[in-house]
């Protein structure tokens, strides 16, 4: 299975990379698009149990990766909220 690894520019301006073990990110997100933290956080929460499902149908395990990925990125969109920090996040590029 395909992973990809994908770069985001948060709105406090860090920049970070993160990874999906699946291809089914490309079906969420779109690199150089702009997302509310809202709308992002449903996206990626979406991308990332699909991609975590995909490997329980193929392999017979769910992927602890994706799990641990999108517990990173809930966590970034919580500080964003606590420290009242405003602005959409970019989808940068994606590397396979």
């Amino acid at each position: 299975m395909p992973a990809v690894n994908f770069t985001l520019i948060w709105p406090d301006g860090e920049q970070a990379q993160y990874y999906s073990p699946s291809t089914v990110i490309y079906q969420h997100l779109e690199a150089g698009t702009s997302y509310s933290q809202r709308d992002f956080g449903e996206r990626i929460r979406q991308a990332l149990t699909r991609a975590s499902d995909r490997v329980q149908e193929r392999f017979g395990y769910a992927c602890s990766a994706a799990s641990a990925e999108l517990a990173t990125l809930e966590t970034k969109l919580k500080q964003l909220h606590t420290q009242k920090i405003s602005g959409e996040i970019q989808v940068l590029e994606f590397r396979q």
